[in-house]
């Protein structure tokens, strides 16, 4: 979506506009990057391969969401637990360099369902100071604005095209926390349909 769709929506309806890159690189909202520290575990889960051959993962921690991202890309364990080692710009490099093999079953549905998934754990109880600053950017329309060109996690702000279903999830997961906390959910009268649309995910992406 364009900054000039944003733009037309009234004041109430969208609030404080975030750029979670541009605005944070130095600042106060940097915490929002998947590159941020945090407890993190890849679950556990139990993969398909053809007809007969069946491949049980088993957990796996991480100390932020990029990492664990990146590895669950792959079912190679022994890649996995080197993704776990690096730095996160290590790991996306990594993935940007065309050197993890994709799992078989990955797809644009599993990446929102992981994506969502990791920052939930991100943002949980066992992460109280991550937790509290995302409650208070409030109804803040959040934007993983960037100038690499990813404009499916993130916002070209180069084209002003994309997504921004990272944006997105966080969002998704500020309402679900406020919902926890007995909070009135100010952001979800503007982002209810488009978490309805963004994240709902076929049974098999279950862990």
């Amino acid at each position: 979506m364009a900054i000039a769709q944003f733009s037309k929506k009234k004041k109430d309806d969208v609030g404080t506009l975030i750029f979670m890159f541009k605005d944070s690189v130095f600042g106060q909202y940097r915490f929002l990057s998947n590159f941020e520290a945090c407890d993190i575990t890849l679950p556990a889960e139990t993969v398909e391969i053809g007809e007969n051959h069946t491949l049980h993962l088993p957990p796996m921690k991480f100390d932020n969401v990029e990492n664990a991202y990146m590895a669950w890309k792959t079912l190679d364990l022994g890649l996995r637990a080197k993704i776990a080692q690096m730095s996160p710009k290590e790991a996306k490099r990594l993935s940007l360099d065309g050197e993890i093999p994709l799992r078989p079953d990955y797809s644009d549905e599993g990446r929102l369902f992981v994506m969502t998934l990791l920052n939930e754990q991100k943002y949980s109880r066992n992460n109280p100071e991550l937790r509290k600053k995302l409650l208070e950017t409030e109804d803040a329309c959040l934007m993983e604005g960037n100038t690499w060109g990813d404009t499916f996690f993130g916002f070209d702000l180069n084209t002003g095209h994309g997504e921004n279903n990272l944006g997105q999830i966080l969002m998704y997961v500020r309402d679900k926390i406020r919902t926890e906390e007995g909070l009135d959910q100010v952001a979800k009268k503007t982002f209810d349909k488009v978490s309805a649309r963004q994240l709902k995910f076929p049974s098999k992406f279950k862990m």
